[in-house]
């Protein structure tokens, strides 16, 4: 078994996905897509912590586009609102992946209750078609590529971290306004 840290998961998610829009929660997870490979397809939220799963599903609803939420399980928690709005929409095309490693890590280390509630069931309770999670890198692989090539209804794929992060890659810079403009054209391009 091949444990997995944050930088690990992160890259399975890009190595599952192409042109599919993804929507990076605050903090350390968007830092590091950014980091490993920069894509006009990437919205990367630097602010509104909890609300990437909310945008994510307004990308796919519109859309009607595979759409991959890269979540933390703070972030979740602190909106549970998206698993029941996603859930709500039986053929919303929404891979909704959550790194868990019982932490606020970007905003020094806090413990998140995360490892107490069973997000799965949480996610199924809500009317997800599938929950899986893992603290297997290859099968974390395995599942969210299954997730982002078959997705016709919302998905969850939980990464369970145990395994230390090498050093993160620093904020995003540049204009935000103009990565949101380039996400934008990207979505408009390939709808």
């Amino acid at each position: 078994m091949a444990r997995m840290n944050k930088t690990e998961a992160v890259a399975a998610v890009l190595a599952a996905t192409t042109t599919e829009p993804i929507v990076c929660t605050t903090g350390y997870a968007c830092r590091i897509a950014r980091h490993l490979d920069d894509r006009p397809s990437h919205f990367y939220m630097t602010g509104s912590m909890g609300l990437a799963s909310s945008i994510g599903i307004g990308i796919a609803r519109e859309t009607g586009r595979t759409t991959v939420v890269v979540d933390g399980d703070g972030s979740l928690l602190m909106n549970p609102v998206g698993l029941v709005t996603a859930g709500a929409l039986p053929a919303l095309p929404l891979a909704h992946i959550v790194l868990d490693d019982g932490r606020y890590a970007s905003t020094g280390g806090q413990a998140v209750p995360s490892r107490r509630a069973d997000l799965g069931a949480w996610a199924l309770a809500c009317g997800y078609a599938r929950a899986d999670e893992t603290d297997d890198a290859a099968q974390f692989a395995d599942l969210v590529r299954a997730a982002v090539a078959r997705c016709t209804a919302p998905v969850l794929v939980v990464a369970r971290l145990t395994a230390a992060d090498p050093p993160v890659p620093g904020r995003v810079e540049g204009d935000l306004a103009e990565h949101a403009r380039r996400f934008g054209r990207h979505l408009a391009r390939n709808g």
